[in-house]
């Protein structure tokens, strides 16, 4: 949180901290094709799948064929996502890869599906989806302080569950605020193939899901 304010309020100006903290480049010609791949974001219906399907994947670090962008989807240093082919990211889907240093900070592999609403976050972390995976609506999966989310194929999550790797502070002092303490390392979070979390269902970090497992609330 405190990396995100000072990036956010730091110095420099108001554009430059904007292309820091969104677009994830200082190149003009990066922010410029950025700019106006938003703009196609809110287009509804046929035509704002075509226009998305033509003119957002050279954003990516990589980008399959046969990507599919619903409408509104929201995207945050986009050169460290990667997508295999026939991905779908349906309506309102954020994915924030902000990580310093990490190129591959947010993996896709073919056939991902996510769902209304879904939201990958990575802060100082890596998130990566096997193929055949599914992730229902309002799930959302976050990865901090270099504690990874790994999930395997053909894994099936379900509406509104919460992965998080390094989520939570140490908590050891007393006379300092909690958030200024740091994350915890804890090893990150592992669910393997042909898994079935349920609606609802928390995974926090140091947690390893094994392969076949059924998890429901």
């Amino acid at each position: 949180m405190e990396k995100t304010h000072a990036a956010v309020t730091g110095k420099g100006s108001a554009l430059s901290r904007y292309m820091e903290v969104v677009v994830g480049s200082s190149s003009w010609l990066a922010f410029l094709y950025f700019e106006w791949c938003m703009l196609l974001a809110p287009v509804p219906g046929a035509p704002g799948l075509l226009l998305r399907k033509i003119f957002w994947p050279p954003l990516f670090g990589s980008c399959g064929k046969g990507v599919l962008f619903g409408v509104n989807v929201v995207l945050r240093h986009p050169r460290r996502i990667h997508l295999g082919s026939s991905v779908v990211l349906s309506e309102g889907c954020i994915l924030d890869a902000r990580t310093g240093g990490e190129e591959r900070a947010i993996v896709l592999e073919d056939d991902v599906i996510l769902s209304s609403n879904v939201m990958l976050s990575c802060k100082d972390g890596t998130i990566a989806v096997g193929k055949n995976t599914g992730i229902n609506a309002q799930a959302i999966i976050q990865s901090t302080n270099r504690c990874p989310v790994k999930i395997g194929r053909d894994a099936v999550i379900g509406q509104r569950c919460l992965i998080i790797g390094g989520g939570n502070y140490n908590i050891d002092r007393l006379d300092v605020p909690i958030r200024t303490q740091g994350i915890r390392d804890d090893g990150g979070v592992a669910i393997h193939d042909d898994v079935w979390l349920g609606g609802n269902v928390t995974v926090l970090g140091g947690v390893t899901v094994e392969r076949l497992s059924l998890i429901h609330i």
